[in-house]
């Protein structure tokens, strides 16, 4: 494999995942992987799953390949998309086992936290690609925003909240590190969907 930086044939249509791949096994997406650091363990301790990584930098993704090449994994696909039309257009009802979204932007500032991530449609269209079972795992260092993450979740009422992943040293994300170094608490949650 020359890349693992994925184009689809078009941005418009879901993809068809055993073709992205070359088989069919439960897929797990990584919404912001950055620098790929748990992307790469996550693939690494489940290889009989295939992830997808989705940024939006690619001077990031670029980075996460060259890793990706050098660890010889054959079960990560990169996309450099926006997060929120990756989710809503091209990928497939019924068809994710996991989401992990690790340290989403909090847009601390009022009158930006129309950017956010999580919203009620965003919640929805998570709910809508998960297979029956599926989780989302979330972290985040501002309390304000995971507040609200929890919030939209559980009051979508499509959720229902389980206990955090725990998760070892090597599979933090460079902004988990960053904000471990400065002293700040990291909030975990995880739900599945409850249908």
């Amino acid at each position: 494999m020359q890349t693992a930086i994925y184009k689809p044939a078009n941005w418009l249509d879901p993809l068809d995942w055993a073709a992205v791949f070359g088989g069919p096994q439960p897929i797990e997406i990584d919404i912001g992987c950055g620098k790929g650091a748990f992307l790469l363990w996550a693939a690494q301790v489940r290889p009989q799953h295939n992830f997808v990584g989705v940024e939006r930098q690619l001077v990031r993704l670029r980075k996460v390949d060259k890793k990706v090449q050098r660890a010889g994994l054959r079960n990560i696909r990169l996309l450099r998309i926006e997060a929120g039309y990756f989710v809503s257009k091209l990928v497939p009802n019924d068809s994710v086992s996991a989401y992990h979204i690790y340290f989403p932007d909090p847009w601390p500032k009022r009158r930006h936290h129309s950017r956010r991530l999580f919203k009620p449609a965003f919640v929805g269209e998570l709910h809508r690609t998960l297979t029956r079972g599926g989780v989302v795992n979330v972290a985040s260092d501002d309390v304000d925003y995971f507040s609200q993450i929890q919030k939209e979740m559980v009051e979508s009422k499509q959720f229902a909240a389980e206990p955090a992943e725990g998760l070892p040293p090597e599979a933090r994300t460079e902004f988990e590190n960053a904000f471990l170094n400065q002293g700040k608490k990291i909030f975990r949650a995880r739900f599945a969907r409850s249908d």
